[in-house]
């Protein structure tokens, strides 16, 4: 049998003819003269080298469509009946709600979650209710690469940024509802970085940590964009991306005038950073007022991994996010999203092994967390026992973004009187249906009444799963989430069984 999906998928829209399709290629059995059903192979034969990339990216999230034979529905979850571990073994102590869910990271400044979960970095779809929702959840986020892109005011002077007031607003979302858990984080590709991104974000906006991106899972690479005609590409350019054909070149402008110019194509630039440059670079972004750092990894060799891991502890950096495969939320190649980089299971795995074989070689090791296709209590749950202690968080992007933007469709419906059949047995308003607003007024007060729809939803969903996490640690009587470990996971297939 084969993991990967056939030629036909969600990314493109894409579809097979017939219903039997061989495994190997994905192929119609029966390949006829004269079919235009809309294929992998029909639509490229038409589009191009364009559908090397999603067709459908727009208001969506993308991720892997492949059925990884690995995962953490491997592990069952285990269970004690005996004591207690973290608190004194009596009823009062011991009791669901008492199960410490804090964790904090940091070297140099201490960053507190309520929860052990993270929000990885995006920046479209409704991104306000996401970073709003972070924030009354009381955990750390990050604000999506090439977020300048979106700014129709930015402003460049001599290959720096001097404005960027869309960062200012992005920030202001999660500043707005902070309680003192968390952080919201700028993330940099090379290009912001080369812009001055960071510099911006820390002495004009208030950002107070950088993440600087390696890489995820869905794209191991940076982007590549088409551009439309010559005027966007010079645009382009003239931000100081990197654009194929040049369009500055007379010949090329003269080509395209022509008609004969080849497609224009943004390229993000691959990172070639190294100990040396992080050194510098660390350092002189600590000077301007940065009190945290970030690193975004992913499933690269294991090696890379190893080396990235030593970067960060000689630089104190105070977490590290390992991206596995089947995560992935935006505009990513349809073939990586589904073909590299470890499952996520895989990829935990091999990092807990390596943080282990670094521990006694530097003073501190940064946090770590894990993502990668999370959207339940119990594979969080299971992330963090596999971690042994090494994993600090487990990073949700998609599933949280989905609670924002559902719940925000949600309330625009109840406000305009149109109450969801399935919601209606539960009240005709929102502090009526909303379930978890009563634990936002004791956060906030009354006026959590007042909140986004879709901020609530965030915060609930997030809410609901510190609720499961509790149910499952006081299961296995671990009354502090960071005591978790292997011996809470049950393996149900010879795999599984070898990584514990």
């Amino acid at each position: 049998m084969s993991y990967s999906p056939n030629l036909n998928s969600g990314f493109t829209l894409s579809r097979n003819r017939s219903p039997y399709q061989t495994s190997t290629s994905g192929m119609c059995s029966m390949c006829v003269e004269g079919c235009t059903s809309p294929c992998e192979i029909g639509l490229a034969a038409v589009l191009g080298s364009r559908t090397v990339y999603p067709t459908t990216t727009g208001a969506n999230q993308i991720a892997s469509e492949k059925n990884y034979p690995f995962d953490y529905s491997h592990f069952n979850i285990g269970g004690r009946v005996f004591g207690a571990m973290g608190c004194a073994p009596t009823y009062e102590e011991a009791a669901i709600y008492n199960v410490r869910l804090e964790r904090t990271y940091g070297t140099l400044h201490p960053v507190r979650l309520a929860m052990p979960i993270i929000l990885p970095a995006l920046i479209k779809l409704n991104w306000q209710d996401y970073f709003a929702g972070a924030a009354m959840a009381g955990v750390t986020c990050m604000i999506g690469e090439d977020a300048k892109s979106k700014d129709p005011d930015l402003k460049i002077e001599n290959g720096r940024i001097v404005d960027f007031p869309f960062l200012g607003r992005i920030l202001d979302t999660f500043k707005k509802y902070y309680r003192g858990y968390g952080q919201i984080v700028p993330q940099c590709n090379v290009e912001d970085d080369m812009l001055g991104v960071p510099e911006i974000a820390l002495t004009k906006y208030g950002a107070e940590a950088i993440e600087f991106k390696f890489g995820q899972s869905a794209k191991g690479t940076q982007p590549v964009n088409l551009l439309p005609d010559l005027d966007t590409a010079l645009q382009k350019a003239a931000m100081g991306n990197i654009v194929r054909p040049d369009p500055t070149d007379p010949a090329v402008q003269e080509a395209y005038k022509n008609r004969t110019c080849p497609n224009f194509y943004m390229y993000g630039r691959l990172p070639q950073w190294d100990e040396a440059f992080f050194r510098d670079r660390i350092a002189a972004l600590r000077e301007l007022g940065m009190k945290n750092v970030y690193f975004k990894m992913t499933g690269y060799h294991p090696a890379d991994i190893e080396r990235v891991l030593c970067i960060a502890a000689e630089n104190q950096v105070d977490m590290v996010t390992f991206d596995g495969a089947s995560g992935g939320s935006g505009y990513s190649p349809s073939a990586m999203m589904n073909e590299w980089c470890m499952p996520t299971v895989t990829l935990e795995a091999t990092v807990v092994g390596i943080m282990h074989k670094l521990r006694g070689r530097y003073p501190t090791l940064p946090a770590i967390a894990v993502t990668g296709g999370f959207a339940s209590e119990d594979t969080v749950f299971k992330a963090l026992a596999l971690g042994e202690g090494a994993v600090t968080a487990v990073g949700m992007c998609r599933a949280p973004m989905a609670a924002a933007m559902n719940s925000a469709a949600v309330g625009k419906m109840i406000e305009n009187g149109n109450v969801p059949e399935h919601l209606k047995k539960y009240g005709s308003t929102i502090p009526e249906i909303f379930g978890d607003l009563p634990d936002l007024r004791a956060i906030y007060g009354v006026e959590a009444d007042h909140f986004p729809p879709g901020a609530i939803g965030t915060f609930s969903y997030l809410h609901k799963m510190a609720f499961g996490l509790q149910h499952f640690a006081a299961l296995n009587r671990k009354f502090d989430i960071s005591l978790l470990d292997r011996s809470d996971l049950i393996p149900l297939t010879p795999q599984a069984a070898e990584l514990l």
